[in-house]
């Protein structure tokens, strides 16, 4: 749980930036790569960050941007992200510390803001992990999220 809001502002930047850089590796032409038919693809994993970090913007009471529909590109869907993105860095920085006790709704309960921001990175990074596998997968490169790339060594 965050108990500081310039920590999970730090963690939430490097965050964000590993899943843009994700979404922006994805082509048009594989975009529909998954692990198997009938799987999450990469356009639905790159979309599923836009919903994860609206859904629990709104759950953190932060004035989100709510897109209509996907988009129909990946250049879209990235800009997009990055917008969200940007709201929970604008945003975070007009809370106190203490601000993160506060209990919000989440999952159909109850949590404290601190624990819901953490949650939204880890399923976030869950998210990205999936995503880096596809990449490779689809023999498209692989972008440095948490540090270097096999291909980087």
């Amino acid at each position: 749980m965050y108990r500081q809001t310039q920590d999970f502002l730090a963690d939430w930047n490097n965050a964000a930036k590993g899943a843009k850089k994700s979404i922006e590796a994805i082509t048009e032409e594989k975009k529909t790569v998954a692990i198997t038919e009938g799987h999450n693809s990469l356009e639905w994993l790159a979309w599923h960050l836009v919903e994860v970090g609206t859904t629990f913007g709104k759950w953190a009471g932060f004035n989100m941007p709510t897109p209509d529909e996907k988009p129909d590109t990946l250049i879209e869907i990235a800009k997009v992200y990055e917008d969200v993105a940007h709201v929970f860095e604008q945003q975070i920085t007009d809370l106190q510390d203490a601000d993160l006790e506060n209990m919000v709704p989440a999952f159909g309960s109850a949590m404290p803001l601190g624990n819901l921001l953490r949650i939204l990175i880890t399923h976030q990074t869950h998210h990205v992990g999936q995503m880096t596998v596809l990449l490779r997968q689809a023999g498209l490169k692989v972008p440095p999220v948490m540090g270097p790339t096999k291909e980087m060594m």
